[in-house]
């Protein structure tokens, strides 16, 4: 197999092969529309079933909108519309089977109204809501959607930035503001629990400065995240909308007192970008490293074949194959003769599989396994009897090593400038998380940006005070903001 590029040399060459030589996922053909392979989906699989269990935990049902939403409903939040119209894809005929052959749209087959193919589905929902809302009774509205979206992107790359994408989305009425906000913080922990303890990866909270908060909300709440060549992701987004959809499509409810009033919304999603998350947080010039937790195969037996040993190894690889199912774990007994062991060495080292366990003639006389671990290359040989034992405490010693890589990575990428010359350099050389003042002009972070490629990800959780001066205008600054590069 071929050596995949270094990180050192080139960062998003190394991506791109790795996304492919692990196989997540390959080119369509269509710029922006990837293929999933089975592998990459069913890491997508284990995000779905994490998160969905957490979301049901707390109340969400699970339900499915249409991916289709006519044009005049797209078109009545304002400020929603005008920001997603940019990226909307538009069906606008239909029965074109009989005219494909000669290219020809005949005006019989045009839409009496144009349908946009959803960017996201808070209009469809709310046109929805008007009719299930009536009286305080009918609320809070927990809802969920596993589903997909299409935005058109101009550059695209695998996981990260796509056209077509695979996400969740929450969509949440209340009767109170308070109600409301809490739904919406209750997510973005929900989703920093997530990316912390199930992918490893540390995130950073905060609010979205007022020019970047999602189009038709009130507040962005988000989570950011450090990427090992120093550029930050979004991992996730928990949105306050107030009442702005809820007066657009008059969604209106009858409350303690008898008096109408608007209802107060949420939205909030996370999409298949947090695989490409996952690889740049975690893995190396060889392949992934997947956190035990998230690892759609958290444990791979090889057999080591040799003259007559056949029988023998594979009522002991089956053994412990059928113990470590029982215990819950996701295992697979690779026991293909087309492949060498050092073939399926490399291929598992490539997907990241977190422990790689061999049986060979001398584990069988020894009756120990070898163990190695893919995040550490460490090899260890575990009797075959205690092998239950000690199976669960490497899997969370693996899960917390992965973490806490990352945690020091990042720890060592948030920086501080309190001037500009000083703020260019380090985003120039170091990269990472900035922290200084902003002015809180839409036009300062512009130029910054224009100037250095550097974006505010966010004002920081928890909110501090500290008076100083803005390292581009100069002007008064009541508090830090994180500024960095970003995907």
């Amino acid at each position: 197999m071929n050596q995949l590029t270094k990180r050192s040399e080139n960062y998003s060459k190394w991506y791109n092969e790795i996304v492919v030589k692990s196989g997540l996922a390959e080119f369509s053909g269509i710029r922006g529309f990837m293929i999933i392979k089975p592998y990459g989906y069913s890491l997508w699989e284990r995000i779905k079933q994490e998160l969905d269990q957490m979301l049901k935990k707390t109340g969400h049902k699970n339900v499915y909108f249409p991916l289709l939403i006519p044009k005049s409903l797209f078109l009545k939040e304002k400020e929603h519309s005008e920001i997603f119209s940019e990226g909307c894809a538009i069906v606008t005929h239909s029965n074109l089977s009989k005219y494909m052959e000669k290219l020809i749209i005949d005006s019989k087959s045009k839409l009496q109204e144009e349908l946009v193919i959803r960017p996201t589905s808070e209009s469809i929902i709310w046109k929805t809501y008007k009719r299930w809302i009536q009286s305080y009774r009918d609320l809070p509205i927990l809802l969920n959607q596993w589903g997909n979206a299409l935005r058109w992107e101009m550059r695209t790359r695998f996981f990260l930035r796509t056209t077509e994408f695979l996400w969740q989305e929450g969509h949440t009425a209340h009767s109170t503001e308070t109600e409301a906000i809490e739904e919406a913080k209750k997510i973005l922990n929900i989703y920093t629990y997530f990316s912390e303890k199930i992918m490893a990866i540390p995130v950073l909270q905060g609010v979205k400065p007022y020019m970047d908060k999602f189009s038709g909300s009130d507040i962005t709440y988000c989570i950011e995240a450090l990427m090992q060549d120093g550029k930050a992701l979004q991992i996730g987004t928990s949105h306050f909308l107030g009442q702005n959809f809820s007066k657009a499509f008059g969604v209106q409810f009858t409350n303690y007192n008898g008096e109408k009033e608007y209802a107060w919304g949420t939205s909030w999603g996370i999409s298949t970008r947090l695989i490409g998350g996952l690889i740049m947080s975690h893995s190396d010039d060889k392949g992934l490293i997947l956190p035990p937790k998230i690892a759609p195969i958290q444990i791979v037996i090889i057999p080591i074949y040799q003259k007559n040993n056949k029988n023998d190894i594979n009522k002991i690889a089956e053994k412990i194959l059928n113990i470590l199912e029982k215990e819950g774990v996701r295992v697979k007994y690779d026991n293909r003769v087309v492949y060498t062991p050092g073939w399926k060495y490399h291929e598992y080292e490539m997907k990241g599989i977190p422990i790689r366990i061999s049986i060979g003639p001398n584990e069988i006389k020894n009756e120990k396994v070898e163990i190695f671990r893919r995040d550490t290359y460490e090899k260890t040989y575990i009797s075959w009897i205690h092998l239950k034992d000690l199976i669960f405490k490497l899997l969370e010693d693996i899960q917390k090593n992965i973490y806490q890589k990352a945690f020091r990575r990042t720890e060592k990428m948030i920086l501080k400038s309190d001037n500009y010359d000083d703020f260019k350099r380090k985003i120039k050389n170091l990269e990472g998380f900035v922290f200084a003042h902003w002015d809180g002009t839409k036009n300062t972070g512009k130029k910054i940006q224009e100037e250095t490629e550097a974006t505010i990800r966010c004002i920081p959780f928890p909110y501090k005070k500290e008076k100083g001066k803005c390292i581009y205008s100069g002007n008064t600054s009541l508090q830090r903001v994180v500024f960095s590069k970003s995907y």
